[in-house]
């Protein structure tokens, strides 16, 4: 009886370690793997890219670039459309990569070189007004595109409880 007690209490660590990954947040990688530079076929590139997401609240946006030539400033919808950086939000990110963690609203983003942003490169994006995060339909491009990041206070979490929940099924078996 002993030895069952013991099997269902690892049993329901193990699911608590489960559902704490799972609710992970999700790294969007801009561009994927033609990253942050001025796209081939102007601004669609990214509309497309941004498109097949869905960006919710703690996701974080990753932009890689050259940045030799290139930077990336979060601006005003009036700024991303008049390719500018009068209204600024924030400093200018000129190191890659550059993150961004998101927060509910529209986000606008333009490469920090002002004719760049011209030629299309630039990314506007909707992100969902609460941390949600849950389980979507495996079929869909966002499931499908993405993959789920947990964070690093998961990580640690989610090690920690398998360790102990490791060394507490040794001790009982």
């Amino acid at each position: 009886m002993e030895k069952i007690i013991h099997m269902v209490i690892f049993g329901a660590l193990f699911v608590a370690i489960l559902l704490q990954v799972t609710t992970a947040q999700t790294v969007h990688v801009v561009g994927e793997d033609t990253a942050w530079i001025i796209p081939l076929n102007g601004p669609t590139a990214y509309e497309s890219w941004a498109s097949d997401r869905t960006f919710k609240v703690g996701d974080t946006l990753v932009f890689n670039f050259n940045a030799m030539n290139h930077g990336v400033q979060e601006v005003s919808r009036a700024s991303f459309e008049g390719c500018n950086m009068d209204n600024a939000i924030g400093e200018a990110l000129m190191t890659s990569p550059a993150n961004f963690t998101l927060t509910p609203g529209e986000h606008y983003y333009i490469c920090t070189d002002i004719k760049h942003c011209e030629a299309g490169q630039r990314l506007a994006i909707t992100v969902a007004g609460t941390d949600t995060h849950e389980a979507s339909d495996p079929t869909s491009s966002t499931a499908i595109d993405t993959i789920p990041q947990p964070s690093s206070s998961t990580i640690m979490f989610a090690s920690f409880l398998l360790t102990l929940s490791s060394i507490a099924l040794a001790n009982f078996l």
